[in-house]
């Protein structure tokens, strides 16, 4: 059974930062990719950034230049740190993983498994 947990969500002024942790159990992250999303009130959820399983990165372009995904291997984690957020970053933010091979990581339906979300608000 794989399970993911999100954590570091919470409230932040704009032009801050937070760094946000999936950690997983039932999968080795260094073998399958993760990706990041979010989803605003009456929104639907959106592609934020991905890691493959072999290390290539991808970010959106609305968050390109101020988000990075990293990946440590020993803790079994996943983190999305997010620099210069604006009000517009504001959403729950999800982490998924999937199969090693399959559509775009860009898609939602390249994830079979999702975490239960943090929240981040950023205030102006």
């Amino acid at each position: 059974q794989v399970q993911l947990v999100e954590s570091g969500g919470g409230l932040v002024q704009a032009g801050g930062s937070l760094r946000l942790s999936c950690a997983a159990s039932g999968r080795t992250f260094s073998s399958y990719p993760v990706g990041w999303f979010r989803q605003a009130p009456g929104k639907e959820r959106e592609f934020v950034a991905a890691i493959s399983w072999i290390g290539d990165i991808y970010y959106s372009d609305s968050v390109k230049g101020r988000f990075t995904i990293s990946r440590d291997n020993a803790k079994n984690t996943v983190y999305l740190q997010m620099n210069a957020l604006k009000p517009e970053d504001t959403a729950a933010y999800y982490c998924a993983t999937g199969p090693q091979y399959g559509p775009s990581l860009q898609g939602r339906s390249r994830y079979n498994y999702w975490g239960q979300g943090t929240q981040v608000t950023v205030s102006s």
